[in-house]
Parts: structure tokens; sequence; C-alpha cells
């Protein structure tokens, strides 16, 4: 073991060390700054942006770009924030602008539908990720039946992956692989898996599916440790991995894209991505957008520490102005809770709960 593995607890060897180009096997970049990057934007996202981010993802070589709400499609809803524009519009904007990208869309069972599929297919959306939590893969299996047929590639996602041990995942994943995914990936929604937390989940995937379907990985930077996830997963098994430029996504926002790709090109492991392109893309397409970037404030820690869904994150922010209580103890409560995805309404209940609290100590 390298010196440097041997001070971080939970570190393995890498398997891939020592490889160069020409020996690594290459991966996939999937760009998710249109999805996941919905939710810092407040699915604000308009058409002009979309078709200036494809166009500058595509010249740079990004295979797969991820475009719908970021609660994937049927999402523009009360609870979860309307989108500006139509989402399979914005699909349809981005198929027109892309010259070899595939563009994909997320569904969550329950919210998506068979028919919301349907039109984003129709629209040319080649891709379909169905996402779920780590434990419900079982309520996939008609979405990636559907998928199947529509003649799409299918990709499968467990979300808050740290909530389950390796094992279990693995079983959930063959649940997915069962039903029709290609590829499965561990999500670590709260970007609280540290280091060998990810290393052991991606390999036991691996072992259970690797050889019938690809294993991803999508990370999260609450703790400042998606990039580096991100190559553990590569060095274990992980074929496909999730980006976004200037980290735009949910919580402290995702693995930034432009780093990843640098990265892997500095570790001789092939992604068929410009790294000079996705730079370019970053910061004279995205970053002039922007808000505000991305970062790991007291709120997204509190995230990745206490395994929360970044994307509750901007929900507790506006229940915190609203009701004069802490966003960072909002979210805490919450990780306490156990909340998962589709369960935004149920932060107003903890932030007036709080609110009483302090009212009744003062």
């Amino acid at each position: 073991m390298s010196e440097a593995n041997r001070g971080v607890r939970g570190v393995v060897p890498p398997q891939g060390a020592g490889m160069t180009e020409q020996t690594a096997e290459k991966i996939r970049i999937t760009d998710s700054t249109l999805r996941d990057g919905s939710h810092a934007m407040a699915h604000r996202f308009t058409e002009e942006q979309v078709r200036g981010v494809v166009h500058a993802l595509d010249g740079a070589g990004v295979e797969v770009i991820e475009v719908t709400h970021g609660d994937g499609l049927g999402g523009s809803s009360f609870n979860y924030g309307f989108s500006l524009e139509d989402d399979v519009k914005l699909v349809a904007a981005a198929v027109d602008e892309a010259t070899q990208a595939k563009i994909a869309v997320l569904l969550l069972p329950g919210l998506g539908t068979v028919k919301d599929l349907k039109m984003a297919h129709d629209a040319g959306a080649s891709v379909a990720r169905v996402a779920t939590h780590c434990t419900e893969a079982d309520v996939s299996l008609q979405h990636f039946a559907a998928a199947r047929e529509l003649g799409m590639e299918t990709v499968g996602f467990l979300m808050l992956s740290h909530r389950v041990g390796p094992e279990e995942l693995a079983k959930q994943a063959r649940i997915m692989v069962d039903g029709g995914a290609q590829c499965v990936y561990v999500v670590d929604s709260a970007g609280a898996l540290v280091l060998g937390e990810a290393q052991e989940r991606i390999s036991a995937l691996v072992k259970e599916i690797g050889h019938e379907a690809q294993v991803g990985f999508h990370g999260h930077q609450n703790l400042s440790l998606g990039v580096a996830n991100s190559v553990l997963a590569q060095q274990n098994g992980a074929r496909q991995i999730d980006g976004a430029l200037c980290a735009l996504g949910a919580g402290a926002g995702n693995s930034p894209t432009e780093v990843l790709v640098a990265t892997f090109e500095r570790l001789g492991i092939p992604t068929g991505v410009d790294v000079q392109g996705a730079m370019a893309a970053a910061d004279d397409v995205v970053k002039p957008f922007l808000h505000r970037l991305p970062f790991a404030d007291r709120g997204a820690i509190t995230q990745g520490y206490a395994g929360v869904y970044s994307s509750f994150l901007l929900h507790a922010e506006r229940a915190a102005e609203r009701y004069g209580v802490p966003a960072h103890e909002i979210l805490q409560k919450v990780g306490e809770a156990g909340y998962v995805g589709g369960q935004e309404d149920m932060i107003i209940d903890v932030a007036l709960q709080l609110a009483a609290e302090r009212e009744r100590a003062s």
C-alpha cells in the first residue's frame, strides 16, 4: 500500500494503480448539469441555456447529457417546484443541438410515468435512467420494460446508497438488472459516502452484476469527496461516472465534470472528453448564468454528515427563511428522521416543530 493510502482509513489499494492510457479501460462520463443542476437553479433552465450547455458538452466529446427537471420526468409540480419551461420541450432542444451525444432523461417511478417516458423518447431521448430509493428497486421494473421496448438504453439509479450495506445494495442492483437495466449506479445522493464506503459498494455491485451489466457512480460534494469517490469507483470497476459543470447540482453540487475529466486524464484513464473543452464549457457557458456557485456551506456539509438527500437543501433554506429557524438544524432533524426523496413536504413539519420548540424555550 502506498504512503498516501496507508494514512487514509478505509481506502484499499487501487486496482488501477500503474495503468496507462493504453491499458486502462475507457469510462463514460454522463453530464447531469441540465438535470441535477436543475435543483440548484430552482428548475428555471431556459431553452437557450440548455442549447448552450449541450452545444459545449457535445463539442467537448461528452457522450451522454441528462436533461429533465431535477426530480425527473413529471417532477414539475407544487411539491418539487415548477419548471420554467416544459421538460419535454427542453429534451427536444437538447436532441436538436447535439451532434453526437446521447440525451438521457431521469424518471422516478411514482412521479414520472411510462407515458412521460414515451413522450421523452418521441422527443429524441435515447437513454432512460430510472431512479429508486436504494431498497425499492422492484418499483422500477415496468419502467425498464417500457424503456427496453422503446429501444432505449437503460440505467438504474439506487439513490441514498449510504443507507444500506454493500451486500443489500448489490441485491437491489440484481433486481434492476433482471428487470432490464444495462447499468446500475451507486448514487451518493447525500454526498455521505466516505472513500472506502464507496469502494465497498462498487465492488459488491461489480461482483454481483458485472458480468451482465456495467456499474456506475454518481457523487455529490457535500463532504468534498465526489471526485475522490469517483476515482475510487473507477478503480474498483465502475465504468460510468456522473458529473456536472461547475459542480452544478443539489446540495454542495455534483462532482465537477471538468475536474473529473482532468483528473482521469492525469491518471491515464481515457474518457473521450477534451479537458480544455470541458473547462471552457464550465467557465464560458455555465458560470455566467449562475446566481451562485455550489459550495459546501453549513447546510450542505450537514447533509453529507447527516445523510440527507441533497435536493432538500433549497427546500430547507426556504423553510428556514419562512419560519425563522436555521436551515442546518432543519436538515439535521431530517437526517435523524431518515426522510427520503419524495418527502420534501415533511421539511415544513420539521421547521414548524423547531420553531415551536424555540418559542417555548423563549
